[in-house]
């Protein structure tokens, strides 16, 4: 039986951080895993901006609320789930993605957990797993599935290589030249003639 793991920014909906950034005009916050391909590095930096700028989580709700499905990532969904089970891999955190989900229909989603104190400060994150796309598609191979991913950004890599098969969405031009075995697919159609390929 097949089933898809797909990432969640950069394939379905917009990067948040960058969205954070052109809101709050801090241009450091655009720094994402298609940039830094240590998560811990990335997530300090990160920490340490918001509390430089006193930018609490409210304040990122109000700046990442509007967003919108990237265009053709709604139908996209919607055809995929209708031939084969979907989890929503990331690495971003259940206070920002949840409330957007239902934009993209509520597919299931396994992500990290924000640390806020009362007053709306993120004082530090909670990995669900260290390398928990890898480990779940893992998982999800030793249960008998087919796993088909997709990504785009270093944080994919260790998931990808671990799927059955993958396939490179919108990648850097860095990123694909360091994984030239890897189909890429530049919008959701295409992406979609992809996934029935490695389904075939």
């Amino acid at each position: 039986m097949h089933l898809v793991c797909l990432d969640l920014e950069g394939v379905l909906l917009p990067e948040f951080w960058i969205a954070v950034a052109e809101r709050t005009g801090i241009p450091e916050l655009r720094r994402t895993t298609r940039d830094e391909p240590d998560y811990d590095v990335l997530m300090r930096g990160r920490l340490a901006l918001l509390d430089r700028h006193s930018l609490t989580l409210p304040a990122i709700h109000e700046a990442i609320g509007d967003l919108q499905p990237l265009p053709g990532a709604v139908e996209f969904t919607n055809w995929l789930k209708g031939i084969a089970p979907l989890i929503i891999l990331s690495d971003t955190f259940s206070q920002f993605a949840a409330p957007l989900m239902a934009k993209l229909g509520n597919p299931t989603l396994f992500c990290h957990e924000l640390e806020v104190d009362d007053s709306g400060r993120i004082t530090g994150y909670r990995l669900r797993q260290k390398d928990q796309k890898k480990k779940a598609v893992e998982a999800l191979r030793a249960l008998n599935f087919n796993v088909v991913a997709a990504g785009d950004s270093y944080n994919d890599l260790s998931m990808l290589r671990a799927a059955n098969s993958a396939i490179l969405f919108r990648p850097t031009e860095a990123f694909a030249r360091a994984n030239p075995d890897l189909p890429i697919a530049t919008t959701h159609e295409e992406l979609k003639a992809e996934i029935l390929k490695k389904m075939a």
